[in-house]
């Protein structure tokens, strides 16, 4: 089975055919659809502009959603990346209990759904921008936990 950034290689492989760069495009959406599988294909089409039927669209207009959904991923990426690296400081300091936001990232592992849409009509900003925005929103709500005393703190 192959990963994101294979499946990214063969829609940009000018060898193909347009339908099976559009399949490897789909396939992607398997490894990373922030708005769920078809809500995402449909914001992809209508931000590249093509049909989401369009069985062979032109090549350029799938690598143009793809560079989208890698922008987004990679934001996404970064984010996961900040989360671990927290958690391994926390876990140092004596912080074992996951909190609020450690539940949500949970049930977001991966970037798939991370905000359900109705497919007919998912957002009209860029990938990028809605996840950061989103990101920024949960940090908002279950705040920093850096400014947490840690319980070695607290005890004493």
């Amino acid at each position: 089975m192959a990963g994101f950034r294979a499946l990214a290689q063969q829609v940009r492989d000018p060898h193909r055919a347009p339908s099976q760069r559009r399949q490897a495009l789909r396939k992607c959406l398997e490894r990373f659809a922030p708005y769920g599988h078809r809500a995402t294909w449909q914001h992809l089409c209508a931000s590249a502009g093509f049909h989401p039927d369009d069985r062979e669209p032109d090549p350029s207009l799938l690598v143009a959603a793809l560079e989208e959904l890698e922008e987004a991923r990679s934001v996404w990426l970064a984010y996961e990346s900040e989360v671990a690296a927290r958690r391994r400081r926390e876990k140092r300091e004596g912080i074992r209990q996951p909190t609020a936001l450690d539940e949500w990232h949970r049930l977001t592992w991966g970037g798939r759904s991370l905000l359900r849409c109705d497919p007919a009509q998912p957002p009209t900003p860029r990938l990028a921008e809605v996840l950061r925005r989103m990101i920024s929103a949960m940090d908002g709500r279950y705040g920093h936990p850096a400014g947490r005393r840690t319980m070695a703190s607290s005890q004493g």
